[in-house]
This record gives C-alpha cells, sequence and structure tokens, in this order.
C-alpha cells in the first residue's frame, strides 16, 4: 500500500454509523414537534372556526333578547358539540378518508350531497366571515366594512399563497385564538355579570328558544365546522386506530377551548345587559357591548376580537370546503387544493361585495342555515357507526359513543324542524 493511502480506521466507520444515527434521531424529534403543532393547529382550526365572528353576533344579539337565559343554549351547544367532534373526529382519522368519500361508500351519492351541502354552506358562512372581518376593521380604524372585508381576504389569500401555507395557518390560528380569549376575559371581568344568575339559568332556564339554539349549534358546529379539525388530522397524518388516544384527547381539549371561550363571551354580554344597556342587533350588537363594558379601550378590543373571529375563520372555512372538492376527482390533491382554497375566498369575498344585506344579519343568518344542514351529516356517521363496521378497519367502535352521537342527531333533526320558519324569516 502506498504511503498516502491509508486504511480507515474503525473510530472512522463509528464515527459516522454515530452521525448517522444521530440524523435519524434529528429527524424523529422533528417529525414529532410537526405532528404535535398540527394537533394543535387543528384544536385551534376547530376552535377559532367555532368561535368566528358569526357566533360573536349571535351571541350578543341572543343575550339582548334572552338574558341570562341564553346560557342554557351555550350549554346545549357545548353538549352537542361534544357528541358530534368525539365521532367524527375518531371516524374520520380511524379510516383515513374525508368525510364525503367515506360517506359516499357507506350510502352510494351520500357523499356527493354532503359536499354539495358544507360548500354551499361553508360558501355562506364564509360571506358572513368576511363581513365580520370587514366589521372589526370598521371598529379598529373606521375603514368601510367592505374595504376591510376585501383586505382581510386578501390577508388570508396571501397566507395560502406562501410555501410553507401549512405551517403559517397553524401558527396563525393559535395566536389568533389566544388573543381572542385574553381580550374577551378581560370584557368579562371589567362587565361585571351577574354569575350566580347564569350559572342557575345554564341548567334551569326561565325560556327556551329553540330558534336561538338551532342558531347557535349551527355556528358553532354545524356546517363546514363539524368536518375542520377532522380533515385537519387527516392532513397531518394522523390516521388509523392506534391514534384514536392522540384524537381524543386533540378533540376534547378543542371543545374545551371553545366551550371556555363561549362562556366567557356570553358573560361579558350579559354583564352588559344586566346592567340595563340596549344593544343594537341590527347594528353591531358585540360592539355595543365591548363599548359599554370597557369605553374606547373596549370598543378597540372588541374590533381586534372580531377581527381576529372573522380571519381566523375565513381560514378555517376555506381550508375544510376545499376539502370536500376531493369526492368529486381523484386527482385533487393538495397543490390543486389549495388552489381552491383561494379561489374560495375569493368568491365568497366577490359574493359579500355584491350582498346588499346587512353584515349583522348575514351572521346571523347563516349560522341558522349552518344548524339546518348539520342534521345530515350526522346521520349519515351515525349509520356508518351502527350499519357499516366493515368500513372501520375492524375497529370496535365506543357503543356510548354511538348512543350519545344519536342523541345529538335526533336532537339537531327536531331543532331545525321547528326552527326552519324563523331562521328564514332573519334574512327577509
Amino acid at each position: 500500500m502506498a504511503d498516502n493511502e491509508r486504511a480507515p480506521e474503525p473510530a472512522d466507520t463509528e464515527h459516522s454509523a454515530d452521525t448517522e444515527h444521530a440524523g435519524t434521531a434529528e429527524q424523529a424529534k422533528d417529525f414529532v414537534k410537526r405532528r404535535r403543532a398540527s394537533l394543535i393547529g387543528a384544536i385551534f382550526m376547530m376552535a377559532t372556526s367555532a368561535i368566528g365572528p358569526g357566533f360573536i353576533t349571535q351571541t350578543a344579539t341572543f343575550t339582548q333578547q334572552l338574558g341570562a337565559a341564553f346560557a342554557f343554549g351555550i350549554l346545549i351547544s357545548i353538549l352537542i358539540d361534544l357528541a358530534i367532534q368525539l365521532n367524527v373526529w375518531r371516524m374520520v382519522t380511524v379510516t383515513g378518508k374525508f368525510a364525503p368519500t367515506l360517506a359516499n361508500q357507506a350510502i352510494p351519492g351520500a357523499g356527493y350531497v354532503l359536499a354539495v351541502l358544507i360548500i354551499i354552506g361553508g360558501l355562506a358562512f364564509n360571506i358572513g366571515n368576511i363581513a365580520g372581518a370587514g366589521l372589526g376593521l370598521n371598529v379598529i380604524f373606521g375603514l368601510d366594512p367592505k374595504i376591510g372585508g376585501a383586505l382581510s381576504a386578501a390577508l388570508a389569500i396571501a397566507i395560502f399563497l406562501a410555501r410553507r401555507a401549512g405551517v403559517i395557518v397553524d401558527r396563525v390560528l393559535i395566536v389568533l385564538g389566544v388573543g381572542m380569549i385574553l381580550l374577551t376575559l378581560y370584557v368579562a371581568i371589567v362587565s361585571g355579570p351577574p354569575v350566580g344568575d347564569a350559572l342557575r339559568q345554564t341548567v334551569l332556564p326561565d325560556t327556551i328558544n329553540f330558534a336561538a339554539i338551532t342558531t347557535i349549534v349551527g355556528g358553532t358546529v354545524g356546517g363546514y365546522i363539524t368536518y375542520s379539525g377532522a380533515h385537519k388530522m387527516l392532513d397531518s397524518g394522523t390516521v388509523g386506530a392506534e391514534h384514536v388516544k392522540e384524537v381524543n384527547r386533540a378533540a376534547v381539549n378543542g371543545i374545551v377551548v371553545t366551550g371556555v371561550m363561549r362562556y366567557v363571551l356570553f358573560l361579558a354580554v350579559l354583564g352588559v345587559v344586566a346592567s340595563g344597556v340596549v344593544l343594537d342587533t341590527a347594528g353591531n350588537p358585540g360592539a355595543d357591548a365591548f363599548q359599554a363594558a370597557a369605553g374606547e379601550v373596549g370598543l378597540r378590543f372588541f374590533g381586534l376580537v372580531f377581527w381576529a373571529a372573522a380571519v381566523s375563520s375565513v381560514i378555517g372555512a376555506a381550508f375544510t370546503s376545499s376539502s370536500f372538492f376531493v369526492v368529486f376527482s381523484q386527482k385533487i390533491d393538495q397543490r390543486i387544493r389549495r388552489f381552491i382554497t383561494i379561489g374560495f375566498i375569493a368568491v365568497s369575498t366577490v359574493l359579500y361585495l355584491l350582498w346588499g344585506a346587512a353584515p349583522a344579519t348575514i351572521l346571523v343568518f347563516v349560522g341558522g342555515l349552518n344548524g339546518l344542514v348539520l342534521p345530515i351529516g350526522l346521520a349519515v356517521f351515525m349509520y356508518i357507526g351502527w350499519f357499516r363496521s366493515d368500513l372501520l378497519k375492524g375497529y370496535r367502535y365506543p357503543k356510548w359513543l354511538l348512543i350519545i352521537g344519536t342523541l345529538a342527531t335526533i336532537l339537531t333533526v327536531y331543532m331545525a324542524i321547528v326552527s326552519i320558519g324563523p331562521i328564514f324569516a332573519l334574512i327577509s
């Protein structure tokens, strides 16, 4: 062997192996980190979609009408949310299929019907979300609501155009969600609500208004919102029965976040209404409530909360609605879905600019509309759970989950039937 040629020493080989092992360990750690971020993103996508501008406006409107009795509606919405999300998240992730694809396999054609309803409902909801974003910027800067809505829609489109859109969406939703909770909590404390009366009427209401409950349920778990977190889970790769505990924990955490936010917002408005202030339900009742509670600071806080709720809901509605297009073609991949999402936001914006209805009216009506659509998708999923276990890949589905899901479905059907007239009267 020549002097300048040397056999590799054992230490070099070991060092190479160590380097490769370290690289693999680093990749595994990075994967776990990204998975955790995606799970948190799924939680906040569901939560911020459920606590959109529609919910804020609906809460202010119905708290003005019903007072502390509206706490019962909040409780019912949380219980229905729990029954629905635990079932939908589990079925979607166990099968690894988007909701319309799964529905089609269970009942031929059902997936197409569900997709059309969700896309139309999501479009209506997104018109309301963009309207809400416009109202938020109007409160903060005095901008014309239509200009503010268009600018906010442009921001949402820019987020989806970014190279790492998925990561940006997760982080934006988390920041906006936490900010909304903190700002609303401040106003709730300042407004000094009658907590004792609210707690009593949470379980023993003086009056029950089914139209109000259907609208609030539709605004917090109806339409696309039912599937937003579950579809985000699929995109993160959380698929299969081995992830059931992880999925269940994420769903419960999401419901806890939304439940706390719903009740805190309700208390903030109740404190104002209980003091004798009359909110303008035809204008911007949420802004009236925050301003009455905390003056000019409260008004600006409302603008921030409302805008954050609206933009995060624009993102959630567009992302989830675009995922329903996959049932129409197997060629629709992530890249094509991104362009569909952008187009969805653009179309929603144009329709909002052309629609002459007041933003607050739009926000209340679309919640009711999605409340009417909600039972249809739920009925399909309950059918899968009870009669199509073959689609669940051998997974033994918990009967208690099917029972509470079925009860929630029956309740939403009843509420939709008795509420359809009053809900459509809103828009007329």
